[in-house]
This record gives structure tokens, C-alpha cells and sequence, in this order.
């Protein structure tokens, strides 16, 4: 058996995708606004965020994902906007990639 032949066909990236939805506070550094998503789900190389506002793509923002467990501390980052796609209900689903982990 070859070694990427246990990796499930659909998912065919470099990292896991992890089901979070949990809130997450997204924020622009530049302009200083920020918005409260739901983060749909995390990889270590990006995360998917459901938000009301469309972004740009090529946008860096910060990403600030809270953690309910006290032994496990927010994950703060840096990401860049590479996707943004209108969904049915108006709301907008953002392709995050992962820039930078700040904590």
C-alpha cells in the first residue's frame, strides 16, 4: 500500500480540516474595524470564516479564535483573505490563509 493511499480522496491537502464553528473576531489593523464571524473550520494552514461583510481579496487581517479550554491559550494570527463567496442566506464565506501565528 502506498502511503498516501490512506488519505481520504476528498481531502487531498497538506493538513486536516478540523469542524470548529466557533466565533472568531476578525479585525484590520489598518482601519482599526473589526467583525465577529464564525469559523467553520481550521487547518494549520488556514480557516474558513463565515462573516456579513464581504473582504477583498489580498486583504491581511488579524484573527483572534478564543478557546474554551484554559489549558490551551486564543490562537492569534495573521491572515490573508484568498477567497470571499456571497452564500445563499447573504452572508459571506471567507477562504483565510494563515499568514502568521502570533500565539
Amino acid at each position: 500500500m502506498r502511503p498516501n493511499s490512506m488519505r481520504d480522496y476528498n481531502e487531498k491537502r497538506d493538513f486536516i480540516r478540523m469542524k470548529v464553528d466557533s466565533e472568531v473576531r476578525i479585525s484590520d489593523p489598518e482601519s482599526g474595524n473589526s467583525w465577529t464571524g464564525i469559523c467553520r473550520d481550521l487547518s494549520g494552514a488556514g480557516m474558513s470564516v463565515e462573516v456579513d461583510s464581504p473582504f477583498t481579496t489580498g486583504s491581511q487581517l488579524a484573527a483572534l479564535l478564543p478557546s474554551n479550554n484554559e489549558a490551551f491559550p486564543p490562537l492569534e494570527s495573521i491572515v490573508e483573505v484568498v477567497r470571499c463567496t456571497e452564500l445563499d442566506n447573504g452572508r459571506f464565506e471567507l477562504g483565510l490563509k494563515i499568514r502568521q501565528v502570533n500565539r
